[in-house]
C-alpha cells in the first residue's frame, strides 16, 4: 500500500472526487481517501506520476507521502491553514466589530455616529462595503477554492461558503447603486429604509464564523492524531554505540544493523537488538501495555522505545529504522487510518452528490420564496441560509476521526489494527475460534502433578526425576527439571541414554534409573495395581504422566500438560458475555483437547486438525456470521487469512502475524476481547457521527429554506446557519475523541500504564537501585544466576543469613539479586562462596 500526500480537499466532496478519478485509473486495485489527515492510500500497479496526474486533473494536489516539493511547501493548503488561521481570525474580527456596529449597532438599534455619516445613507452603505470587502479579501482561501471546485466540476464546502458570502455581497452591492439613484434624486429617506436590506454584514459574518468553526475543527483533529505523535515521540533520538573500541554518542538514525549499542538504567533502547551482555528487567509498557517489566538477559530481544530497569545492557542492534518495532506499529496505526471501513460507503455516496443538490435546493429555495412572498431580498437570505447550514465536512470526518481515535487508542494498549475494515469486522463478529497450544494454553509444558510412591518420599522423587531428565532435551523434560531444580540438589550421573520415542536412563550412585512413558516402564520394572488408576485419571485430564524407576522400583509420576493461560478462562467468558459464541481448534487428540477446552471454558471443541482443516472449519462458521480466528503458529497462517479477522498473537510467528488483519502486542488472550470492545466502541462511535452529520443537514436545511415558517414562524439568520455550520463538524470531532475514555478505562481496570507512568517508575526503580548499593545505608548486593522460583530464593536466604556476619538478606529470583544487610565487616569472598554452595552462581558483587 501506498501512501500519499493530498493538498487542496475542504471537505467529503474533494475526497470523494480524489478518491474517484484514482480509482478509475487502470492498474488501481483500490483507493481510499482520508479527509481528516490529508492523505491517500493506494494498492496497484499504477506509477506514482499516473496517480499524482489523476488527482491534479480532479483539481488538487498530491505527492508521495513526506516527499517535500515546491508545490508541497507553496500550495498546500492545509499548512497554510495552520498557519495564518488565527491571523485570519483576528484580523476578520477587528474588521468585523465596527461593522457591525454600523449595520446593526446604528441602523436597528440607533447607536451613535458622527452627524456626517449618520445623516448620509451613502457613507453608511460604504463603509459597510469597504468593510466586508476586506473581510472578503482576507479570507479569499474559500473564494479560490470554492471557485476552483466548480471549474474542476467537483464543487465543494468552500463552493458553498463561497457562494452564500459572495451572493450576500453581490446583492448589497447592487441595492448600493439603486440607493445611490435615490440619493442623488433628493430621496434620501427611501434610501435610509434600504440600508436595512443591506447583507454587507452577513458576507463578512460568515466567512468569520466559518474561520471560527475551521480552527476549532484543526485543533479537535489535532488531538486525533495524538497516539500517533505519542508514539513517534517515543523512541529516543539519540544513541550509544561501541565503534572502534570507543563509545560515541549518535543520532539513533544512524545506527546500523550489527552495531553494538548500550542502554543504561533508565534509558530507553534505541533500536530493536538481542542482548549479548548485561541482565535487567525492561519496561514495554508503551508497546505491549503491560505494566510488569520483562526480565532480560542475554540472548533476549529488546524493543526499541522501551525503558531499561536497574542493569546496564550491551545488545546488538538487529533492526534499525524503519523496520524496527515501534515503526512498524506506527505504520500500522497510519495505514489503518488510510483506509475505509465499510460502514464509510454511506458516506461518501452522499457526500458525491451533496454539494450539488444543496445548490440546487437553495436556487429552489430563493425561486419560490421570490416568487410566493415577492421579496428578492427574504428570498436570497432564505438561499443563502441553505448554502451556508449545509455542511458536507461533518459527514466526511465521521468516520476516519473514529478510526484515528480507535486506531490510536488500540496500538497505546498493544492492540494494532491493519486496517479500518479490521476495526468494523471485528466489532461485528459473532464467532471466535482460538487456536489452543500457545494461545488458549502457555504453549509450554509446565508439572500439574508429583505423585510419589508409597514410601517414597518428596525428595527422592525429585532428586531422580532431576538426575535422569536434566541430560535430557525434550520439552517435557525442561519442565519437569525446572520444577525439581528447587526440590533437590542436582547429581552427577553417568552411563546417560535417550531412548527415541520412549524415555530416558543413566546410573546414579549405582543405581540404573529410568524415566519414560506407561508402555515404556512397565517393561523394565513391575507396576503397582493402583497405578492404573491414576494413569487413567491423569490422562483424561490431558495430562502427560511421566513414570520414574530407581533401582528397578517404581518411585513415582510426574504428570506433565500445556496448561491454560491463567486469564484464558475469564478473557472467554468475557466473550461468551459479549454475545460470541467461542470455538477452540486444535491438531491435539480429542481427549486432551475436550479436557482443555473444559477448563477454559468454550463452547465448542474441534480437534484432531490439519492446517487446511482449520481454514475449512473456518469457513463453514463463516456461514453462520463473521468469524474471527486467533492463532500465532505457522499452522494457523491459512485459518487466519481465510476468517473475516485474523487476530494474531504477538509471541507468534512472522507469517501468522503477516496473515493477521489484527496484531496483539501480548501474549494474552484478554486482548482479543479488549479488541472486540475497543472495535464495538470505535463503529458505535462512527453510527453516532454520521448520524449527526444526517440529522443536523436533515433538520437544517429545511430550517434554512423556510419550511417550518408557514406554519411556525421559524426563520434561520444567514449568519446562524454560519454558526450551526462551523460547530457541526468540530462537534463531529470532539465526539470521535470520547473513545480516549476506553484507553484511560482500561489502563484503570489493568493496570496499563503510559510512557510518563512507565519513567516514574524507572525513576522509583533507580532510587530503589541506589538503597540496595548503598547510598541510602550499608548494603551489599549480589547478582545471582540460577535462581528460577521461591524456593530458590528461599534457599539461598537461609544460607546467607546463617552466617553472622549477615543481619538480613531480601533475595528476588525474579531480579536475580540477594541484597545483604551486614552486621559489621562481612567478607564479600565468604558471600560468594555461600551462595554458589547452595548450587547457584554469583556473577557480580556490589556495595
Amino acid at each position: 500500500m501506498r501512501q500519499f500526500d493530498v493538498f487542496g480537499m475542504s471537505c467529503a466532496a474533494c475526497s470523494a472526487r480524489v478518491e474517484s478519478a484514482v480509482s478509475g485509473l487502470d492498474g488501481v486495485s483500490s483507493c481510499a481517501v482520508n479527509l481528516l489527515t490529508n492523505s491517500m492510500a493506494v494498492d496497484g500497479e499504477a506509477s506514482d506520476s499516473e496517480i499524482i496526474s489523476a488527482v491534479e486533473k480532479a483539481g488538487y494536489g498530491a505527492s508521495p507521502k513526506g516527499e517535500k516539493t515546491p508545490k508541497n511547501d507553496n500550495n498546500d493548503i492545509q499548512n497554510t491553514e495552520k498557519k495564518n488561521l488565527i491571523s485570519r481570525l483576528i484580523a476578520s474580527v477587528a474588521l468585523l466589530l465596527p461593522l457591525m456596529y454600523v449595520s446593526m449597532g446604528h441602523v436597528m438599534w440607533g447607536a451613535p455616529l458622527p452627524q456626517a455619516i449618520s445623516e448620509n445613507p451613502m457613507a453608511i452603505a460604504l463603509i459597510q462595503l469597504l468593510l466586508s470587502a476586506a473581510v472578503i479579501v482576507i479570507n479569499q482561501r474559500f473564494f479560490i477554492s470554492g471557485f476552483k471546485g466548480v471549474i474542476n466540476r467537483s464543487p465543494n464546502m468552500d463552493t458553498l461558503v463561497a457562494l452564500g458570502s459572495g451572493a450576500s455581497f453581490i446583492y448589497s452591492a447592487a441595492l448600493l447603486f439603486v440607493m445611490s439613484g435615490y440619493c442623488i434624486s433628493g430621496e434620501i429617506e427611501t434610501a435610509g429604509h434600504m440600508l436595512h436590506e443591506l447583507y454587507f454584514e452577513a458576507a463578512a459574518m460568515i466567512l468569520t464564523l466559518i474561520t471560527v468553526g475551521k480552527m476549532l475543527e484543526a485543533r479537535a483533529k489535532g488531538k486525533t492524531t495524538d497516539a500517533i505523535k505519542e508514539l513517534m515521540d517515543l523512541s529516543p533520538k539519540t544513541a550509544t554505540v561501541i565503534r572502534d573500541g570507543r563509545e560515541l554518542s549518535i543520532p539513533a538514525a544512524e545506527v546500523r544493523v550489527g552495531d553494538i549499542f548500550l542502554v543504561r538504567p533508565g534509558e530507553s533502547v534505541p533500536v530493536d537488538g538481542v542482548v549479548i551482555d548485561g541482565a535487567s528487567s525492561v519496561n514495554e509498557a508503551a508497546l505491549t501495555g503491560e505494566s510488569i517489566p520483562a526480565d532480560k538477559t542475554v540472548g533476549d530481544k529488546v524493543l526499541a522505545a522501551t525503558v531499561n530497569g536497574s542493569g546496564a545492557l550491551r545488545c546488538e542492534a538487529t533492526r534499525v529504522g524503519e523496520e524496527t518495532t515501534i515503526a512498524s506499529v506506527v505504520k500500522m496505526v497510519e495505514d489503518a487510518s488510510a483506509t475505509k471501513a465499510p460502514i464509510a460507503k454511506i458516506a461518501d455516496r452522499v457526500s458525491g452528490i451533496f454539494v450539488p443538490c444543496v445548490v440546487g435546493v437553495a436556487l429552489l429555495t430563493l425561486a419560490l420564496w421570490w416568487i410566493f412572498d415577492g421579496s428578492f431580498g427574504h428570498a436570497l437570505a432564505r438561499g443563502i441560509s441553505v448554502l451556508v447550514i449545509s455542511c458536507p465536512c461533518a459527514l466526511g470526518l465521521a468516520t476516519p476521526v473514529a478510526i484515528m481515535v480507535g486506531s490510536g487508542v488500540g496500538a497505546r494498549l498493544g492492540i494494532l489494527y491493519k486496517s479500518a475494515e479490521a476495526i468494523e469486522l471485528t466489532a461485528r463478529a459473532k464467532t471466535v475460534a482460538l487456536d489452543k497450544t500457545g494461545t488458549v494454553t502457555r504453549g509450554e509444558p509446565r508439572v500439574t502433578d508429583f505423585i510419589p510412591a508409597e514410601g517414597i518420599t518428596d525428595g527422592i522423587l525429585a532428586e531422580t526425576a532431576l538426575a535422569v531428565e536434566v541430560m535430557s532435551e525434550h520439552p517435557l523434560a525442561r519442565a519437569v527439571v525446572e520444577y525439581t531444580m528447587s526440590k533437590a540438589e542436582r547429581k552427577a550421573v553417568t552411563d546417560f541414554e535417550a531412548l527415541s520415542g520412549s524415555g530416558v536412563r543413566c546410573r546414579l550412585d549405582g543405581n540404573e534409573i529410568y524415566g519414560g512413558s506407561y508402555s515404556f516402564i512397565s517393561t523394565v520394572t513391575e507396576l503397582p495395581d493402583s497405578l492404573a488408576r491414576d494413569y487413567e485419571r491423569l490422562t483424561g485430564e490431558g495430562k502427560t504422566p511421566l513414570l520414574f524407576t530407581r533401582g528397578g522400583r517404581f518411585i513415582g509420576i510426574i504428570a506433565v500438560a500445556d496448561t491454560v493461560r491463567e486469564d484464558s478462562a475469564e478473557a472467554i467468558a468475557e466473550l461468551k458475555r459479549l454475545g460470541m459464541r467461542v470455538v477452540m481448534l486444535t491438531g491435539d487428540n480429542s481427549r486432551t483437547a475436550a479436557e482443555i477446552g473444559r477448563v477454559a471454558g468454550v463452547d465448542e471443541v474441534r480437534a484432531e486438525l490439519l492446517p487446511a482443516d482449520k481454514a475449512r472449519i473456518i469457513s463453514e462458521l463463516a456461514a453462520e456470521g463473521r468469524v474471527i480466528m486467533v492463532g500465532d503458529g505457522i499452522n494457523d497462517a491459512p485459518a487466519l487469512a481465510s476468517a473475516d479477522v485474523g487476530i494474531a498473537i504477538g509471541g507468534g510467528t512472522d507469517i501468522a502475524i503477516d496473515s493477521a488483519d489484527v496484531v496483539l502486542m501480548r501474549d494474552s488472550l484478554s486482548d482479543v476481547t479488549r479488541a472486540a470492545r475497543l472495535g464495538r466502541s470505535t463503529l458505535r462511535n462512527i453510527k453516532q457521527n454520521l448520524f449527526w452529520a444526517f440529522i443536523y443537514n436533515c433538520i437544517g436545511i429545511p430550517l434554512a429554506a423556510g419550511v417550518f415558517t408557514p406554519l411556525l414562524g421559524w426563520e434561520l439568520n444567514p449568519m446562524f446557519g454560519a454558526l450551526a455550520m462551523s460547530l457541526s463538524s468540530f462537534c463531529v470531532v470532539t465526539n470521535a475523541l470520547r473513545l480516549n475514555g476506553f484507553y484511560f478505562a482500561e489502563r484503570k481496570k489493568n493496570g496499563v500504564k503510559n510512557a510518563e507512568n512507565v519513567n516514574n517508575d524507572i525513576k522509583n526503580e533507580e532510587i530503589k537501585e541506589d538503597d540496595d548499593m548503598g547510598l541510602f545505608g550499608t548494603k551489599i548486593t549480589l547478582k545471582v544466576e540460577g535462581m528460577m522460583c521461591p524456593h530458590c530464593e528461599a534457599r539461598v536466604k537461609s544460607a546467607l543469613e546463617a552466617l553472622e556476619c549477615v543481619k538480613s538478606a531480601d533475595v528476588s529470583h525474579e531480579k536475580g539479586t540477594a541484597v545483604v544487610k551486614p552486621e559489621g565487616e562481612c567478607d564479600r569472598e565468604l558471600l560468594r562462596s555461600t551462595v554458589e554452595a547452595a548450587g547457584y552462581k554469583v556473577t557480580e558483587v556490589k556495595g
